[in-house]
């Protein structure tokens, strides 16, 4: 299995990339409201009055105009950005959703700088993310957006994320952070993505959500075995669906649902997952359009460069015309990803012949069963008081890392950089204490196919 790194990732930038990657955490840092910490201002580091511009338009570092603005004015506004506060207090909800999922109460704020500017909405711009964009920094307040960010960071290392966005915007940083805004409103305002996670299959069972238990239990899509860059497989079996059987609401949260389990499964250096359409007896009575646009929507605009590659198996004649219309929708770089299987054969160039499953021609006896939930397996999601404890203590190595990205904008140094990764490190290993205050076990959980650890 190989190991190499694949291009425009943590650890491996060029020094244009790496560029680019302060340019936007830079802005972004300024979206959250979080300046930069008044020893660093008053650090002999920064000797430049005005702030650099590059090519894109966007200021790198900030100003110590600005920034020393933002430190002065966070007396005034310490009403409006103060401390997170803790939401949903109700200690009788037993299952109270965590509103801040591991965000951090920030200290700092930035109050007195202006919105990123945009320039001309993009003529490509198919999701209207331009106008989201607008809309979130117009609806949501700084800390939301902070809170959606940590939230959606999760284990991975957030340089990884906001990559994600730049190298789906072809490293436009301007671009990548309205797609990047965009996506925190979606997560938070529209699809409400961590009460998605945190309520799980026990949940849905517990409230009779047949439509979203259905298509777990089904086994619709499921996530087994690992491709030949290890990256894991997540396979639809579409001749399962079928139009009707469920609302359009629980078909979206199931298709959420499963992408946010396949992101707890991916493990370093690969960060992205392969998707095999099976459409062995497949039918007309199988197709609906809807979901297909959703899954589009959702790896295009909401989960960035997460698609390795999409396998179509043995797709009947019929499909030809659904696949020309389908086709149509697909960014180009994302329709590049997608491989057409007929035969087992064709497969194995992409997964090795002694991983597959008989369902899928392979040797190995194996085949989806669904697991119900255990009793008392998501307890720890009830634990409120333990939770606010880790989510405080999470609080500071985010404050930690966000001092150490400031540190990093300002320097050229290795040091800097080394040791802000190293700040990264720890937050991964503080969520996998955590996670089962904030997720809700799954089936991939009891099957023991996630391993945080």
């Amino acid at each position: 299995m190989p190991s190499d790194q694949a291009p425009g990732r943590p650890g491996n930038l060029t020094p244009e990339q790496e560029q680019r990657l302060k340019e936007l955490w830079t802005i972004v840092m300024r979206t959250f409201g979080v300046s930069p910490p008044p020893s660093l201002l008053e650090s002999s580091t920064i000797t430049s009055t005005t702030s650099t511009t590059s090519a894109n338009g966007s200021a790198v570092p900030p100003s110590e105009n600005n920034t020393d603005a933002a430190v002065n004015g966070e007396k005034s506004k310490k009403k409006r950005f103060g401390i997170l506060k803790r939401k949903d207090k109700d200690k009788d909800k037993e299952r109270e959703k965590p509103t801040e999922a591991a965000a951090p109460k920030p200290t700092r704020t930035a109050s007195t700088l202006s919105s990123p500017t945009i320039g001309a909405d993009d003529e490509n711009d198919k999701y209207g993310q331009s106008k989201q964009f607008k809309e979130a920094l117009a609806e949501m307040t700084p800390e939301e957006l902070r809170i959606a960010f940590w939230s959606m960071v999760k284990a991975d290392h957030p340089d990884g994320l906001l990559l994600r966005f730049l190298r789906a915007r072809k490293w436009d940083v301007q671009k990548a952070h309205v797609m990047m805004v965009s996506t925190m409103h979606w997560r938070l305002k529209e699809m409400d993505v961590e009460a998605i996670v945190f309520r799980g299959e026990g949940a849905a069972l517990a409230e009779h959500d047949e439509g979203f238990l259905k298509q777990i239990r089904l086994g619709k899509s499921y996530l087994h075995g690992r491709d030949k860059v290890g990256r894991p497989i997540c396979t639809v079996r579409a001749r399962l669906h079928k139009q009707g059987d469920q609302t359009e609401d629980a078909l979206n949260r199931y298709t959420v649902y499963v992408m946010e389990t396949a992101r707890m499964c991916l493990k370093e250096p690969v960060d992205t997952a392969t998707v095999i359409f099976d459409l062995s007896q497949f039918s007309l009575a199988n197709m609906d359009y809807a979901p297909v646009k959703f899954m589009v929507k959702c790896f295009e605009a909401h989960y960035p460069e997460s698609l390795g590659i999409c396998v179509v198996y043995k797709a009947p004649w019929i499909f030809q015309g659904i696949w020309n219309i389908i086709k149509g929708w697909l960014d180009p770089v994302v329709a590049s990803k997608i491989h057409f299987a007929r035969t087992f054969d064709d497969m194995t160039q992409f997964i090795d012949r002694d991983v597959l499953w008989k369902e899928l021609g392979g040797p190995v006896d194996w085949e989806y069963k669904y697991l119900e939930p255990v009793p008392g397996e998501d307890d720890l999601l009830k634990d409120i008081e333990t939770r606010e404890r880790l989510l405080e203590a999470r609080a500071k190595i985010v404050r930690e890392y966000e001092d150490a990205t400031w540190t990093w904008i300002y320097s050229t140094s290795s040091d800097a950089r080394n040791a802000r990764h190293e700040v990264a490190k720890r937050l991964r290993e503080d969520y996998v204490g955590l996670d089962p205050y904030l997720r809700a076990r799954t089936v991939y959980d009891r099957v023991n196919y996630i391993q945080l650890n």
